[in-house]
């Protein structure tokens, strides 16, 4: 909000005014609270990670422009999930999420076996070289982009053939049966089976986990509660003055949340947090894939 914002708000409220150092210094005490709380040491180790990431209209030199904004959520050895990280650039290069990473890891993120996230550009090669995990794409966004090389009529069919590897016990089953699925689209469906092909790992990456944990991991689904509230409250602003509103706004959410999260129960089981905790050096490198920059 601006100043004059502000002392309108104020006076509504039977107050006499508020002046611009008086903003100011309001301001301040929120980014210092914001501040510590983004960039507070991560410990402990965090098997699993999630990352989003959205856009918002800021003002740069005159102009309006699109900056993507990434939220990081881990949950930790104790199934505890928290906020770890918030990351604001202009576009979602390599180098900019391999930048934001990289902050995390400088605090102290460690023990990462799995990354869970939409398709992003240039993500893939980020995780592999900043943090050696698998990637999960998401399950849902990839259904999505699927069903763009269809015809929608036909969207309902191929949706309930690609459901059913979902439901099989195991990874090793569940690849036979997306491979058998993509043979039995190829003549149709040309493009949609190339895709699949090439998907299979990345979409698959989490029945390589403990079976509790399938319903949380195989996509960000998770995170939809906390991006509807991020784009609700942002949404009333529109376009941002600049980075530091956006960190200020964006950052007191996320500090609030992951108050939130802290009052409630464990995400994931201990006990099934120790099946994670097994996976033995052989068994993780078996799971990760060369990706190419």
């Amino acid at each position: 909000m601006s100043t004059r914002k502000v002392d309108d708000l104020v006076q509504a409220l039977g107050m006499s005014g508020i002046s611009k150092s008086q903003v100011s210094k309001l301001c301040e005490e929120i980014d210092d609270r914001v501040n510590d709380f983004l960039n507070r040491p991560i410990t402990g180790e965090w098997p699993y990670l999630w990352l989003d990431a959205t856009y918002l209209k800021v003002r740069q030199g005159g102009r309006i422009v699109s900056v993507a904004v990434i939220i990081a959520t881990a949950v930790n050895t104790d199934g505890r999930r928290e906020i770890l990280g918030l990351g604001i650039g202009p576009s979602e290069a390599a180098v900019f999420w391999g930048d934001f990473l990289r902050t995390l890891k400088q605090r102290g993120l460690a023990g990462v076996k799995l990354v869970i996230s939409d398709s992003h550009e240039g993500l893939k090669s980020a995780i592999t070289q900043v943090l050696g995990a698998t990637w999960q794409r998401c399950r849902v966004h990839f259904m999505r982009n699927l069903l763009a090389y269809a015809p929608k009529g036909q969207h309902s069919m191929i949706a309930a053939a690609v459901r059913t590897v979902f439901t099989q016990p195991d990874r090793a089953t569940a690849g036979e049966a997306w491979r058998h699925v993509a043979d039995h689209l190829r003549q149709r469906f040309p493009k949609l089976a190339a895709v699949m092909d090439e998907a299979e790992h990345d979409v698959l990456a989490f029945m390589d986990f403990p079976r509790a944990h399938w319903p949380k991991i195989y996509s960000t689904n998770p995170l939809e509660r906390l991006n509807k509230e991020v784009k609700r409250r942002t949404n009333v602003v529109g376009i941002f003055p600049n980075e530091p509103s956006i960190r200020r706004l964006v950052g007191a959410i996320l500090l609030e949340q992951n108050d939130e999260w802290q009052l409630q129960h464990r995400y994931l089981t201990l006990e099934t947090m120790a099946g994670v905790a097994s996976l033995d050096d052989d068994a993780q490198s078996a799971l990760l894939k060369p990706v190419a920059a």
